[in-house]
């Protein structure tokens, strides 16, 4: 229903899904290791893409050749490509000043630093998709179709699920709740957020598949899929409440993959072709072809789920915040549930003696019996 994967090419394009979701989970682990691979990950590498991608530039516009015919200069010089690039490597660079508590990453002003660049990115994405509507809108009325072609050569297909879409983007940002919430884990592997649980996990996950589907049509399959199953699947199995880290850091090495290999994406045989280009199966969507038929019925049906995702879980914490009778996004407000308690026990001792630990994390809930009140006071007993 969603991707064309049943033609020759389906074993090259299950294989390159599952090299994507291995190496991401891979380059996780490496990354979230020592502030050393941090660095490496989040500093070195994107000082060496930069380096390169001024040079591209710079030769394309003298004329070089080899520049104007390279890959990344054709089909990833967009603005999106560079903003989503550089606000995911500077989120995650963040996060290591946080969790190894360097620099401006251990003042408390710090610590809605994840919410902050979430929230950025989230916007960056909200923009590309009303600049889609608007764009197809506009198509609609001069040529009768909602076909509009990219910067990048790839004609979308532009409407009222980009819409849709936008508004959930926005509500996905007051999904987030305990924006002071952030801790480090014993071993300092990991910056946690005990308050971001799996209902907003799986409204973000819907929302930006929907995004990655509408507007990222030929890189969907990649990024719409592997990319938010990898570090969902690490917060599920192994890394409890360091979700919103997986992700910075799986997003910000698929940003500099994306834009240096764009081939394998869009002309390989492990290219993938969503349903939204009727008709192409064995086909790839080649850059400046408009697609003769269309059907957009997956991009709807996505754009529904993703707004009733979000509404449902905005409602979840508004009935909390009455029932808790405080502010979700200075508080804990899922404090009660298995997966806060699960995140919980992984704090280092440290973080819970300190004066605002012990008063936020203990004394929120006097006439509640919750979990993660038992697990401190069993951790401030141990230490």
């Amino acid at each position: 229903m969603f991707f064309q994967v049943y033609g020759e090419n389906a074993f090259y394009q299950f294989l390159g899904f599952f090299l994507a979701f291995t190496g991401l989970i891979l380059f996780n682990e490496f990354a979230r290791c020592t502030p050393t691979t941090g660095f490496i990950s989040f500093l070195g590498i994107p000082i060496l893409v930069t380096i390169y991608l001024f040079l591209v530039n710079v030769c394309a516009k003298l004329g070089f050749s080899w520049a104007l015919n390279n890959s990344t200069y054709i089909r990833m010089n967009g603005w999106f490509h560079y903003a989503k690039l550089y606000a995911a490597n500077i989120g995650s660079l963040g996060f290591v000043l946080i969790k190894y508590k360097m620099w401006i990453g251990k003042h408390d002003w710090f610590k809605p630093w994840p919410f902050v660049i979430v929230a950025i990115n989230i916007l960056i994405a909200v923009a590309s998709d009303f600049e889609s509507a608007i764009k197809g809108a506009r198509s609609l009325a001069l040529t009768g179709e909602r076909w509009w072609l990219s910067s990048e050569g790839i004609w979308l297909y532009g409407g009222w699920w980009n819409v849709l879409n936008g508004v959930a983007g926005i509500l996905d940002i007051f999904c987030m709740t305990d924006w002071w919430g952030i801790y480090s884990s014993t071993d300092k592997k990991d910056m946690l957020w005990p308050d971001m649980t799996w209902q907003f996990i799986l409204a973000y996950d819907l929302w930006n598949f929907e995004y990655t589907y509408c507007n990222l049509t030929t890189h969907t399959w990649y990024c719409g899929l592997a990319l938010l199953l990898a570090p969902t699947f690490a917060n599920q199995f192994w890394n409890k409440g360091g979700w919103i880290q997986n992700r910075a850091n799986t997003l910000s090495i698929w940003c500099v993959f994306a834009q240096l290999f764009p081939e394998f994406l869009d002309n390989s045989i492990f290219s993938v072709v969503p349903s939204l280009y009727k008709g192409y199966i064995n086909k790839l969507v080649k850059r400046g072809e408009k697609p003769t038929a269309v059907d957009p019925s997956a991009q709807g049906f996505i754009a529904i789920l993703s707004i009733t995702s979000n509404i449902c879980v905005i409602c979840t914490i508004f009935k909390r915040w009455i029932n808790k009778k405080r502010n979700p996004y200075t508080n804990p407000i899922f404090n009660d549930t298995d997966d806060f308690a699960e995140a919980y026990k992984r704090i280092g001792p440290e973080e819970i003696k300190d004066k605002d630990g012990y008063e936020k994390l203990i004394n929120y809930d006097d006439d509640t019996e919750e979990k993660p009140k038992e697990v401190i006071e069993q951790k401030l007993i141990v230490n």
